[in-house]
């Protein structure tokens, strides 16, 4: 099951942001006194009680009159002229949400706009009951109470008829506990009461990355047809799109690669270019990154494009670690390469045995700095296409679905056994004050994503440096491509 959504939203400057880093436990919203400091959504993943959630820090939400004359806005004057742009995603977090933190002030008490707010939140959730969704548990935070004169202030938030109140200091962090146990709560409850999932063997493979870098061009080219609409704006394309199709039926197989045995129907995602934070503008929304995560984990792989003209940039690197904090396999995919070379040149490459195309010297300068910035994720495959022009698009599907099938592959015991042996005997364990890491068993305890444990005399004597040389060991004999790998060290006593 896909981790649940939890989106904190209420009026500017009741303390969302402060409130999102003491529940995540590390300093990513910016906080400051001036409303308005945070403008588009920030989500960071959040694990309490044995289940994990992604919370999601939105803007404030203000009133239609403040946004008919937007100098009645209390937001700071580099933010007033992103009201309406602010509150379009924090309505997007209230869509898309599993559950809802109203957030108001508790020094301040209930005032006008909290009401205007959580009318605005009853309309939203009154959307989703009619369209047929399920509609979200609404929690009332009741923040900055870090006094006793707080606390009981906050009752007054009960006649809002939302839900619980909680009291809590995102400053002292009193009375997180409490909402995180509530938070969880609604999560199972709302898990307990839907039916039991339906097994979904097929692969879902989700193309993301920043905006205008060609994602709705490839999906199109992949699809068959223009599914969606493709333009030179960034941020076109707002929603994940999501099309089931006929992996045989759209591709073959590149000449000398071996056919999928996971080939078959599955679902392909397009999704909202993610771009990096604080940087709405003027106009169109130009992306929906809660949408763009919540497709991104429920896929199997992700596709990542990259821009051959631009080259790397950190905004993909940043993604690149939004698809490993996920878990998911990955295929970096270096489009719009006809920008780079011409038609010609490209069209005179050698195909190899493998399928993936002899390298040009450019693609190897581009490989080389590509493989240095990625390095975090060495095992992904790196490919060099033109959704324009069709350039090794037919590659594409192929790729993606043998990193899928290593999502799932296991191995044996006995040759994770010899695998160890042999690196064991190549590669002294590491010591530490005169005592040598000792493996005893090792095996594979899991799959999606590969799960390796390694019993060991002391797990201080792991060092990180070792983990990747037995990883690299295995990936040497079984590949896994594509996908990330789990290689856990567990304390055994030398005497048991």
């Amino acid at each position: 099951m896909s981790r649940a959504f939890v989106a904190l939203v209420g009026r500017p400057n009741v303390g969302k942001s402060t409130l999102f880093n003491r529940l995540v436990g590390e300093r990513i919203s910016v906080v400051d006194d001036a409303p308005g400091t945070t403008r588009d959504r920030i989500q960071a993943p959040v694990e309490w009680g044995g289940i994990s959630f992604t919370l999601v820090d939105t803007g404030g939400i203000e009133p239609l009159e403040t946004l008919r004359d937007r100098s009645q806005t209390p937001l700071a004057e580099s933010s007033r002229d992103f009201v309406y742009e602010i509150r379009q995603q924090a309505e997007t977090a209230i869509a898309d949400a599993d559950v809802i933190l109203f957030v108001a002030d508790a020094q301040s008490g209930l005032t006008a706009i909290d009401e205007a707010v959580a009318d605005i939140l009853r309309k939203q959730i009154g959307l989703r009951g009619r369209s047929g969704k399920a509609v979200p548990p609404v929690l009332v935070v009741a923040s900055k109470a870090e006094a006793q004169g707080p606390k009981a202030a906050a009752m007054e938030l009960y006649g809002l008829g939302l839900g619980e109140v909680f009291a809590v200091s995102g400053i002292q962090g009193d009375g997180t506990g409490d909402l995180l146990d509530a938070i969880v709560a609604a999560i199972r409850a709302q898990r307990a009461g839907q039916a039991p999932d339906v097994e979904d063997e097929s692969v879902r493979i989700a193309l993301v990355g920043r905006p205008n870098v060609g994602k709705s061009s490839l999906f199109n080219a992949l699809v068959g047809e223009p599914r969606v609409i493709v333009s030179d704006v960034p941020g076109t394309t707002r929603d994940a799109i999501d099309t089931v199709i006929d992996f045989e039926e759209r591709t073959a197989p590149p000449e000398g690669a071996p056919k999928p045995a996971s080939w078959a129907t599955g679902h392909l995602v397009d999704t909202a270019g993610m771009r990096k934070r604080g940087a709405i503008e003027p106009g169109v929304e130009k992306f929906s990154v809660l949408r763009s995560m919540k497709a991104l984990s429920r896929a199997d792989v992700g596709l990542l494009l990259i821009d051959a003209h631009d080259g790397i940039t950190a905004q993909d690197e940043h993604i690149a670690g939004y698809i490993l904090d996920e878990a998911k396999s990955v295929v970096l995919l270096v489009n719009k390469w006809d920008m780079v070379e011409s038609a010609e040149r490209v069209a005179r490459i050698a195909k190899h045995k493998e399928g993936w195309g002899m390298l040009t010297e450019k693609m190897e300068r581009f490989l080389e700095v590509a493989r240095e910035r990625f390095n975090f994720m060495a095992y992904s495959p790196i490919m060099f296409m033109s959704a324009k022009t069709g350039f090794r698009v037919q590659q594409v599907l192929p790729t993606a679905l043998r990193a899928n099938e290593a999502r799932s592959f296991r191995v044996a015991t006995s040759d994770v056994m010899r695998i160890v042996r042999e690196a064991s005997e190549k590669h002294a364990a590491p010591t530490r004050g005169g005592r040598r890491l000792k493996i005893y068993f090792a095996s594979q305890v899991g799959i999606n994503p590969p799960t390796f444990v390694l019993n060991v005399n002391d797990t201080q004597l792991a060092h990180f440096s070792y983990r990747r040389f037995i990883e690299n060991r295995i990936r040497d004999e079984f590949g896994f491509l594509g996908t990330p790998m789990n290689i856990i060290f567990k304390g055994h006593s030398e005497r048991g």
